[in-house]
Formats: structure tokens, C-alpha cells, sequence
């Protein structure tokens, strides 16, 4: 028989600076992380709070992806938002 494995998973992380507003982190994770204004808000906080908060948990392709999203976004709107991924 042949099992398949699934595959590795990788931790979307936005961190927190001084310059991105909260309305923008916001929206970010509603727009690319498909969260709910309530879901999106908490993780802001926990972000703003902390120094870094986890967007969503994905395949390494998904991650990526996402990760340049994120950069393609902010780099747009004037924003520092780094955004980056890890192993879970």
C-alpha cells in the first residue's frame, strides 16, 4: 500500500511596526486572509500588542503566495508591513 503524507505547513506571520496603521492590518486580513472584521481585529491587536501575530496556516505555495501579496500590498499603500513564514 501507499500512503500519502500531507504536506508540510507553514505559519503566515505579520509583524508589527510604527507606521502601518491598524485600519490597513485590518484589511489586509480581510481582504487576503478571508477573515471576519471581528477575527481580522483580534489578530491586529494581538499583532499590535505582542510584535507579531499569525495570519493563517498554509502550504508552502499558499504561503508564499500570500506572503507576496502582502508585500505587493503595502509596498503600494506606502506601508513597512513585513509579513513572512515559517515552518508550523
Amino acid at each position: 500500500r501507499t500512503r500519502t503524507r500531507k504536506p508540510p505547513m507553514y505559519k503566515v506571520l505579520l509583524h508589527n511596526d510604527a507606521y502601518t496603521s491598524m485600519e490597513f492590518v485590518v484589511a489586509v486580513l480581510q481582504s487576503i486572509f478571508h477573515h471576519s472584521e471581528t477575527s481580522a481585529q483580534r489578530i491586529m491587536l494581538h499583532i499590535h500588542h505582542t510584535g507579531l501575530g499569525i495570519a493563517g496556516v498554509y502550504t508552502a505555495e499558499i504561503a508564499e503566495t500570500k506572503v507576496h501579496r502582502v508585500a505587493e500590498i503595502a509596498q503600494k499603500s506606502d506601508f513597512p508591513l513585513l509579513c513572512t513564514m515559517e515552518p508550523e
